[in-house]
């Protein structure tokens, strides 16, 4: 299997020739990592004329080695490219795919150049803008109501990621001997102690785990949150569906909202991308409203956290309000 490795120019410039993604006359002018990686392992391969994106997903998280992940991943990314691109709204919110080595779990994009992701909205100073709401919420609109019942329904199952999604959403959280939240924020531990042993969130939790698990109707990005969102010179650009399977929409739009009270925004904010989705998607509200209590639950007391500037009694009282969310409805 070859391996991407940005010191071994020379082997990289042969494979990418072998796969007809540079031509035989050019030459690799540089190789840099475009941003902070957390699944896979990315490069930005630059000739004298151009430049393009190569990723590899491994047997692992790229930022966590010690965390196994399904080796092919990136292969469903692509094929997720490759399949709403009939749509034009879609079209034009991600990245193009080059080419993809599914012998060696290697995907080539097209370069969206200097570009931050939406993880500044954690800051308390920083707010979404509206019309950029408008257009998240516009893509898992289209995304939801345009890719119902297709052909290749049965080749996104992504049973692997979604098993392995689902142990980070749903169980490791509350498990009594996860890792120290006080080595993210002292007290923490201790907060999040009432939602490890509190039996009547836990059996909501289990249930709301199995439909997630199970198949739906809807397409899904599977990770619809600011880190896969992207601000590029050509506007708004989504990125990283490889957590994508056929599901319930709650879920896609639950990730959303859920990021959006994580980030401060305000209710009529949020409230306007409820409606907005809403126009074109009738939805279960119950289980929208458990989808981002779970979502917040776990990006505060779970593995995956998030640059959030809240103290801990912010943090208690998202907390609360997440259980509130997934037990009262």
């Amino acid at each position: 299997m070859f391996i991407l490795d940005a010191k071994d120019i020379s082997s990289l410039e042969s494979h990418l020739k072998s796969q007809g993604w540079i031509l035989k006359e050019e030459k690799i002018s540089q190789v840099s990592v475009p941003g902070e990686g957390n699944m896979n392992y990315v490069l930005r391969i630059s000739t004298w004329d151009r430049s393009f994106i190569v990723k590899q997903s491994r047997a692992y998280v790229e930022k966590y080695p010690q965390v196994s992940a399904p080796a092919d991943r990136v292969l469903m990314e692509g094929f997720f490219y490759q399949t709403t691109k009939a749509d034009p709204l879609i079209a034009s919110l991600t990245p193009q795919v080059i080419g993809i080595d599914p012998a060696n779990n290697i995907m080539a994009l097209e370069d969206l150049g200097l570009s931050s992701d939406f993880m500044f909205l954690y800051h308390p100073s920083r707010v979404l803008d509206i019309s950029r709401l408008a257009e998240l919420t516009d893509f898992l609109s289209c995304l939801h109501v345009n890719f119902q019942g297709i052909s290749t329904r049965e080749s996104f199952k992504n049973s692997a990621m979604r098993s392995l999604n689902h142990e980070h959403i749903f169980v490791y959280p509350f498990m009594e001997n996860g890792f120290d939240l006080d080595r993210i924020q002292p007290g923490l531990q201790a907060a999040a102690a009432d939602y490890k042993k509190d039996d009547v969130l836990k059996k909501e939790i289990d249930h709301l785990g199995q439909i997630y698990l199970s198949d739906g109707n809807y397409l899904l990005h599977g990770d619809f949150y600011p880190g896969s969102w992207l601000q590029t010179r050509q506007g708004i650009k989504i990125i990283d569906p490889e957590f994508c399977f056929y599901g319930p929409a709650e879920f896609d739009l639950g990730v959303m909202l859920a990021h959006l009270h994580l980030a401060g925004e305000t209710e009529a904010v949020i409230n306007f991308a409820i409606d907005r989705y809403s126009s074109s998607i009738q939805i279960d509200y119950n289980l929208l409203n458990q989808f981002v209590g779970i979502e917040i639950i776990r990006r505060l007391i779970g593995l995956a956290q998030l640059p959030l500037h809240k103290t801990l009694q912010e943090k208690i009282e998202l907390l609360r309000f997440a259980r509130t969310l997934i037990v009262s409805s």
